[in-house]
C-alpha cells in the first residue's frame, strides 16, 4: 500500500525525511472538533427521534409493523448508500462543505416530518433526513485524524461515538416526554431548531485541518477516474474489508433495537410500561457511553485486543438474546432485561474496532472513502435486520421471539467473515509496522516516493 506515514507514537524531535510530523491537537483542535461532533449530536437526535416515536407514527399515519419499518428502512437504505459517496465527497471536497450540506439536509427533513400530512410525505422527509445524517460521521473521523496525533485516533473515534449516544439519550429522556406532552408536529418541529444553531459556528469557525497539515496538492492529472481509484484502492485493502464487516457484526443488534423495535418489544411483547421500556432504552445509551472510553483506552494502547474485544463483543450479545429470547413464559425477568441492555450497550463501542482496522490500511487521502465502506457495514446489516423483523412479526402475528431470531443469522455470517479476513489483515499490518520502523530509523534520508503506514495508526 502507498501512502505517507506517520511520526513514531512518542513523536521524535525531528522527523524522519518523507515522514510528515503529527497533527498538533491542542485547545484549538478540540474546539474545532467539538463543532464538527455538536453537528454529528444532532443528527443521531434527529436518526434516533423515530425509535421512541413509533407507536405514535403508527397511529399517527395508521399504518402496521411493516409500514412502521419502512421509515427506519428507507432511512438507514439512504444513510448506508451515501456512505461511499460521502467518503469520496470528503476526499475530494474536505470536510467543512460536506458538513455543512448535512447540516441543511438533516434540518430540512425533521422539519418535514415534523409537518407531514401523509405517510409518503413523511417517508420522503426521512430520506432527505438520512441523507444529511450520512454526511456526519465520516467528516468528523476525518476531523479527528486531520487534528489530532494518530495516536488519538481510536479514543477520539469513540469519543465521537460516545456523543452520537448522548444524542440519543436526548431522544429518549428530552423529545419523549415532549412529544408526549406538545404533541407531534410542535416537538418534532421545534427539535429542528437544533439543525440551524449548530449550523451557525460550523459555517463560521469550522476549518479541515490546522495550518501547515493540509493534505498534499493533487498532482496534474491526478482527478481522472478518482471514484474507481479511490474506491478500488480502499476496497483492496484486507484492512478496509474487515473493518466493514467488524461494523456489520457488532453494530446491529443495538441499533435495531434503539432505532425502533426496542420500545414495542419492551412494551408489546414484555408487558412494560412505556415509561420502565424508556428507561431500559435509556440504560443502553448509558452503558454505550461507559463502555466508549473503556474500548477506546483499551484498543488505543493495545491493538492486539481488537478481534477479542469484537468477538467478545458478538458473543455475549447473542448469549444474551438467546436468554431473552428463550426464557420460559410469556416474559422474560427484569434482571434479565438489564443484562441485555447492559450488553447491549457494547455493540456501538465494537464497532468503532472496525475504523481502527480500515484506517492505518489507508493513506491519509483515502481515510473518507475506506471509513465510507467500513461504516456501510453496520447499516446494511441494521436495515436487513428491521426489515426482516418486520415482515416476521406481521407474519406470525407479532412474535418476537421469532422476528428477532434474525439477530443471530446475521451474526454469524459477521463472524465468519471476521475470521477469513482476520489473518491476512493482520499481516499486512505487520509488514506496514516493520517498513515504518525501517524508514524512521535514524541514517541516510529516506528514498523519495511514499511509504506505507504504522499500523494502528491514523495518517496526519
Amino acid at each position: 500500500m502507498n501512502g505517507p506515514v506517520t511520526a513514531p507514537v512518542n513523536g521524535p524531535a525531528h522527523a524522519s525525511p518523507g515522514v510528515p510530523a503529527d497533527p498538533p491537537g491542542g485547545r484549538k483542535a478540540v474546539a474545532v472538533w467539538g463543532i464538527g461532533v455538536a453537528v454529528y449530536f444532532v443528527a443521531v437526535i434527529f436518526r434516533t427521534s423515530l425509535g421512541v416515536a413509533g407507536l405514535d407514527a403508527a397511529d399517527r399515519f395508521h399504518v402496521g409493523a411493516s409500514a412502521l419499518a419502512t421509515f427506519s428502512l428507507l432511512q438507514l437504505l439512504v444513510y448506508a448508500g451515501m456512505q461511499i459517496p460521502v467518503g469520496l465527497m470528503v476526499d475530494r471536497l474536505g470536510t467543512k462543505k460536506v458538513l455543512t450540506l448535512g447540516a441543511v439536509l438533516f434540518t430540512v427533513g425533521q422539519l418535514g416530518f415534523a409537518l407531514s400530512p401523509s405517510y409518503g410525505m413523511a417517508l420522503a422527509a426521512r430520506a432527505l433526513l438520512g441523507c444529511g445524517d450520512a454526511m456526519t460521521f465520516i467528516s468528523v473521523l476525518r476531523l479527528g485524524t486531520r487534528w489530532f496525533p494518530a495516536r488519538r485516533g481510536p479514543l477520539m473515534a469513540q469519543l465521537a461515538g460516545l456523543v452520537g449516544m448522548a444524542g440519543n439519550l436526548v431522544s429518549t429522556l428530552v423529545l419523549a416526554p415532549v412529544l408526549h406532552g406538545v404533541g407531534w408536529t410542535a416537538a418534532f418541529a421545534g427539535s429542528a431548531v437544533a439543525g440551524l444553531v449548530v449550523l451557525v459556528p460550523l459555517v463560521l469557525f469550522l476549518r479541515d485541518h490546522p495550518e501547515g497539515h493540509g493534505p498534499a496538492p493533487r498532482t496534474a492529472g491526478a482527478s481522472g477516474g478518482f471514484v474507481r481509484r479511490q474506491i478500488r484502492e480502499s476496497w483492496a485493502e484486507p484492512g478496509t474489508r474487515l473493518g466493514l464487516w467488524v461494523h456489520f457484526t457488532t453494530q446491529f443488534p443495538a441499533m435495531v433495537f434503539l432505532l425502533l423495535w426496542g420500545m414495542p418489544f419492551l412494551v408489546e411483547a414484555q408487558g412494560l410500561s412505556r415509561t420502565t421500556a424508556g428507561g431500559l432504552l435509556t440504560l443502553v445509551v448509558a452503558s454505550n457511553m461507559a463502555l466508549g472510553l473503556v474500548y477506546g483506552q483499551i484498543v488505543g494502547r493495545r491493538q492486539s485486543a481488537r478481534i477479542p474485544l469484537a468477538l467478545g463483543t458478538v458473543g455475549l450479545t447473542a448469549l444474551l438474546w438467546a436468554a431473552v429470547l428463550g426464557h420460559p413464559g410469556d416474559r422474560a425477568p427484569m434482571w434479565l432485561l438489564v443484562a441485555l441492555c447492559l450488553v447491549l450497550g457494547g455493540c456501538g463501542p465494537a464497532s468503532m474496532i472496525g475504523f481502527d482496522f480500515a484506517r492505518p490500511a489507508n493513506s491519509a487521502e483515502r481515510q473518507g472513502t475506506a471509513s465510507g465502506i467500513t461504516n456501510m457495514g453496520g447499516f446494511l446489516a441494521s436495515m436487513t435486520t428491521l426489515l426482516a423483523v418486520g415482515i416476521l412479526l406481521d407474519a406470525t402475528g407479532d412474535n418476537y421471539r421469532i422476528a428477532f431470531s434474525t439477530v443471530f443469522v446475521l451474526q454469524a455470517v459477521g463472524v465468519l467473515s471476521i475470521l477469513r479476513l482476520r489473518p491476512l489483515a493482520l499481516a499486512r499490518e505487520r509488514e506496514r509496522e516493520r517498513a515504518h520502523a525501517h524508514a524512521t530509523v535514524p541514517g541516510p534520508a529516506a528514498p523519495p516516493g511514499p511509504v506505507p503506514t504504522e499500523p494502528g495508526r491514523a495518517p496526519a
